[in-house]
Formats: structure tokens, sequence, C-alpha cells
């Protein structure tokens, strides 16, 4: 590991533990064998955890005709792979409960929800997985968030201002979210396609998978506060074969759906 991101990360006596239940959840999707039931059972056994799940089932971010009372039923209607998702974006919120984490929970999602809706409209993955790699993109800052508050501050308004996040981080930390995070995500043992995306959204074509890469990248520029057309490096925009002629429209249609999901979060 990097000397900066190792004594980094030595340095911090609280570092994030992936959620049991998270975990679990991983597992059980990753196991062929396995069953939407043992999915089931293992939401059952936290009461906050399946009333927030029945609610996003619920919700008009799935649009189901019918009021589903039943987390069996609720998941076998996701499928697996959604209903994943749903737990990990519930048992994960109280990670980003504190105050300077709470913009980073929006844009995650966000992220989330622009990933899910490019990489099914343009077929280049797995919806689902598009999901979680926006989702969890950012998750380095969760450790840069723990580090001093004034060069968060100095980093927030350079990039505000149009400087590249990566190179700011760099100069104050000695690393950045994407390095910092990548091995956070091996020491939860995520999957090599999260770990992978994590590192690179900032530089695709530096990855061995630049189209799921350039995917985060361009949902993750397109939703930033402070986006302007000439922040998008059409390289990276060419690779996923879009035309983007209109992107600020996109962005609005991203930003709208992600806030239904956003608002049955937050509940």
């Amino acid at each position: 590991m990097d000397q900066a991101i190792q004594k980094l990360i030595d340095n911090l006596h609280d570092i994030p533990t992936m959620p049991n239940v998270v975990i679990k959840a991983l597992n059980i999707v990753k196991d062929p064998n396995s069953s939407i039931k043992e999915l089931g059972d293992i939401i059952s056994y936290d009461q906050s955890l399946s009333i927030k799940v029945l609610n996003l089932v619920n919700s008009a971010y799935y649009g189901f005709a019918q009021q589903i009372s039943s987390i069996t039923r609720a998941l076998a209607l996701l499928g697996m792979n959604k209903a994943k998702n749903i737990i990990v974006a519930a048992a994960m919120k109280p990670m980003f409960s504190s105050e300077k984490n709470k913009e980073l929970w929006e844009h995650a999602i966000t992220t989330a929800v622009g990933c899910e809706y490019l990489a099914n409209y343009l077929k280049i993955m797995d919806s689902d997985e598009a999901f979680m790699i926006g989702f969890m993109h950012d998750i380095g800052k969760l450790i840069l968030n723990m580090q001093n508050t004034d060069s968060l501050a100095k980093i927030k308004e350079l990039t505000n201002e149009g400087s590249d996040i990566i190179e700011a981080e760099n100069a104050f930390f000695g690393t950045n979210h994407a390095e910092v995070g990548a091995e956070l995500s091996k020491k939860w043992q995520l999957p090599v396609l999260l770990t992978n995306t994590i590192k690179y959204h900032h530089r695709p074509t530096d990855s061995t998978i630049p189209t799921e890469c350039s995917l985060v990248y361009v949902v993750d520029k397109l939703v930033q506060t402070n986006f302007k057309d000439e922040y998008l490096n059409t390289d990276y925009v060419k690779i996923l074969n879009i035309k983007l002629d209109h992107p600020k429209i996109l962005r609005e249609s991203i930003i709208n759906k992600a806030q239904i999901l956003l608002n049955e979060l937050s509940t």
C-alpha cells in the first residue's frame, strides 16, 4: 500500500467497518445457490431495516401497482440484485450521519441512480451493478472527511472554482479519495468491480474496465453542484458512445429521480 494511504489509515482510530447485514447480503447474492428467502431472513432480524426496505419498495421510485407488506414478496418482485442495492443503501446510511458527510450521502445516491439509469439506457452493463458502483465511488471521502476540517474546506473551495479534486487532495493529504477508497474497498473485501471503479473513476482509461469507470466519471461530473459542460472530458464520454447534446437536461432528470429515493431514505 502507498505510504501516504497507510499513514492516513494508521492515524485513524475509527476506520469504518462494513455493516454485518451488508456483508451477509453481498455473500448471499454472490452465491449462485442462494435464495431470495435467505436474503429476506437477514433483513427480518433488523426491524428498522425491514421497515426501510418496505417503504422503499412501496415508493414511487419503484412504482409497483399494489401495496407490498411482506419482505419476501418485496424481494421477489425486486429480484436479488435490486434487493441487495436497497439493503446496502439503507444499511450504510448511518455511516453518512455526520453533518460533513450529508453532502457525500446525497451525492452517492444521486450518482447511483444516474449510473443505473444510463447503464440501462446504453445497455453497457448490468443496471443493478451500475447502481452499486455509483453508490460506492466516493467512499474514500469517508476517510478524508475524518481529517483536517480546514483542509477539507480549502479543497471544496478549489473544486468549486473548477480545480481538479484529485490534484487538490494530493496536495493536502499526499493521496486522494480514489486511492483511499480502493484500499477501503479491499479492506471490506468488496468485489473487484467496485474496487476498480472506485480507484479509476477519475481516470477511466488507466483501468482495465474503462467503460464502467467512464460511466461513473460522466454521472459523477453531471450531478456536481457546480456542473459546467466544459468540465466533462470528451474522451471519457466517447467511451460510452453517447451524445450529450443537452447534458443539463439529463442532469436534471437524474437529480429529480434521485430525489424520490433520497426522500424515502431520509424518513
